[in-house]
C-alpha cells in the first residue's frame, strides 16, 4: 500500500540558504511543526542525525522527521525499524514507544540545507531505479519489507549522491513508512 497515487520524484538542489518553510528538503534543521521532539539513540544516548524532513499529504501541515544515529557514530541496527537507532517523527502524530526525545529544536545534520522539487513520475520511470522518491511502489533492494504491523509506504531515499553521504550500507536506500492511522513513522534501510 502507498500514501499517494501520484509518486513523486525528488529531485535535489544546495537552497543556498536555510529552508524555514515546513516542505520535503533534506538536510539543515528541521522546521517543527508541533514542539521539538529531537530523537535520541537508544545505545549512545545522544541526538540521531536529522536527515530530512517530508511533508505528508493533505491539507493540514503535517510532517515525517528522519533522523538516524551518524555514521561518525556508528552502532549496530541503524537499517532495523524498531531497533531504536533511527527514527521517523510525524508531527502531529505520536513518537514510537522504543524512542526518547529531548525538546531540542536543533542538532546534527548530515548536510546543509538541500531543496527538494518533486516532480510527477510515471510507473515505468519508477522502475526504471532506486531514486528518491515520495510515494508510488517501493523499489526493494533486496526482498519486500514492511516493518511489523500494519504501514503505508511514504518514501525511499538513496544512501548518497551529489550533494550528501548517509551510511545505508554498500549502495542502500532508506525506506519510510506510516501507520495505518498517519500518527507514527517507521524506517529501514537495504544495501546490496
Amino acid at each position: 500500500m502507498t500514501i499517494s497515487e501520484s509518486p513523486r520524484r525528488l529531485v535535489l538542489s544546495k537552497a543556498g540558504a536555510p529552508v524555514l518553510e515546513p516542505v520535503t528538503k533534506l538536510g539543515g534543521q528541521p522546521v517543527w511543526v508541533d514542539k521539538p521532539q529531537w530523537p535520541l539513540s537508544t545505545e549512545l544516548e545522544t541526538p540521531m542525525m536529522f536527515l530530512g524532513q517530508f511533508r505528508l499529504p493533505g491539507e493540514e501541515v503535517r510532517m515525517a522527521y528522519l533522523f538516524m544515529t551518524g555514521s561518525e557514530d556508528y552502532v549496530d541496527g541503524t537499517w532495523d525499524s524498531e531497533e531504536g537507532e533511527n527514527a521517523l517523527i510525524v508531527q502531529p502524530g505520536r513518537v514510537p514507544s522504543f524512542i526518547t526525545v529531548t525538546d531540542d529544536a536543533e542538532g546534527p545534520t548530515m548536510s546543509e540545507d538541500l531543496a527538494v522539487e518533486l516532480v510527477p513520475a510515471g510507473a515505468a520511470e519508477l522502475e526504471e531505479g532506486w531514486d528518491d522518491r515520495l510515494g508510488g511502489p517501493p523499489a526493494w533492494i533486496q526482498d519486500e519489507e514492511y516493518p511489523p504491523g500494519d504501514w503505508t509506504f511514504l518514501f525511499q531515499l538513496d544512501g548518497g549522491g551529489e550533494f550528501y553521504d548517509v551510511n545505508f550500507g554498500d549502495a542502500g536506500i532508506g525506506y519510510g513508512f506510516l501507520s495505518a492511522d498517519g500518527e507514527e513513522g517507521r524506517f529501514l534501510w537495504q544495501c546490496s
